[in-house]
């Protein structure tokens, strides 16, 4: 009879006790929760403000036909996408984008891989030069671009001053729609090879130096450590450098601005320009939108593509 009736209070207790443990779980998660909202809803608020609301409202604006003066807003549909990709100077613009984009990320990783690799060797004034060679990284597309506007004057200017020395005439290089765009892409990787180099030399001292060692005693020459050490372990570092180079080039706007206006005759109009030209030139906010929102799509597909492409190629270890 003892032994059925502490059973029978241990059972009463155990059954006063697990609703007790479930409502200190439950208060337990509770308090985590709000934690976890009170930390991130000023993030997410900021986000959903300046974000994710701007990007549905250029939605809306891509559908309509407004002057960002008068108050009625007519819809139109498509249309705003119709006119884009059935107009030439659209087409030549998204070309420009490309070539532009190309010859900006080619250009900064190359010579920043290339003067990386040169400034990891023991060499006197090393870290000068490496200070010298991220200065224009840190100073204003703008006043970069009125700088190189005199050094490429055809007459007066540095570059003019240089190659005449040696009996070469300076081509016409921002009013020449042949050379506007190599021009344009010449200033902006001058400006960005800094950072990529930066990048790449941290990149190259984290390299283990056994890999090196067990390499040369497999008889490997300086292009073989170079393809099979080198360039596997720096994967993550030109990942890293390419979406940020590619984004950032689909957004150079400043030295355009500067330099060339988008001309001559459209040679270096490229799409966040053209954003710009249709919104605030031309007064058509609607078209403008439809473009941006073709812009965000390049970018995107290109992020997507990148991403794809790192989980087959790119090493961590």
């Amino acid at each position: 009879m003892l032994s059925r009736a502490s059973l029978s209070a241990r059972e009463v207790e155990g059954a006063v006790e697990a609703p007790r443990q479930a409502a200190r779980r439950r208060a337990f998660w509770r308090s985590e929760w709000f934690l976890f909202i009170l930390f991130v809803a000023p993030n997410l608020l900021l986000f959903g403000v300046f974000s994710y609301w701007p990007m549905i409202a250029n939605v809306q604006l891509s559908t309509v036909r407004w002057d960002m003066i008068s108050p009625v807003r007519t819809f139109v549909g498509s249309a705003n996408f119709v006119y884009l990709f059935n107009d030439v100077v659209f087409r030549m613009v998204l070309r420009n984008s490309l070539v532009f984009t190309a010859g900006a990320v080619g250009g900064s990783l190359l010579l920043g891989l290339a003067t990386a690799l040169l400034l990891n060797q023991k060499l006197r004034w090393r870290n000068g030069a490496r200070a010298v060679l991220f200065a224009p990284t840190l100073l204003s597309g703008a006043a970069i671009g009125i700088v190189w506007v005199y050094i490429f004057d055809p007459r007066f200017g540095l570059l003019a001053r240089i190659i005449g020395a040696v009996g070469i005439n300076s081509p016409n290089w921002l009013t020449d729609p042949a050379w506007a765009m190599p021009a344009v892409i010449i200033v902006y990787v001058w400006k960005n090879v800094g950072f990529s180099t930066v990048i790449y030399l941290a990149g190259l001292q984290a390299i283990p130096k056994d890999l090196y060692e067990a390499a040369r005693v497999d008889g490997a020459g300086v292009l073989w450590r170079f393809r099979s050490v080198t360039l596997p372990m720096l994967s993550p570092i030109t990942f890293f450098l390419v979406i940020t180079a590619l984004l950032n080039s689909f957004q150079a706007f400043d030295i355009i601005k500067v330099m060339t206006e988008g001309g001559p005759v459209d040679a270096t109009n490229t799409l966040i320009y053209y954003v710009y030209e249709q919104g605030f030139v031309a007064y058509n906010a609607g078209r403008a939108a439809a473009a941006a929102l073709v812009l965000f799509v390049i970018m995107f597909g290109i992020t997507l593509v990148q991403l794809r492409y790192a989980e087959e190629r790119v090493h961590y270890a």
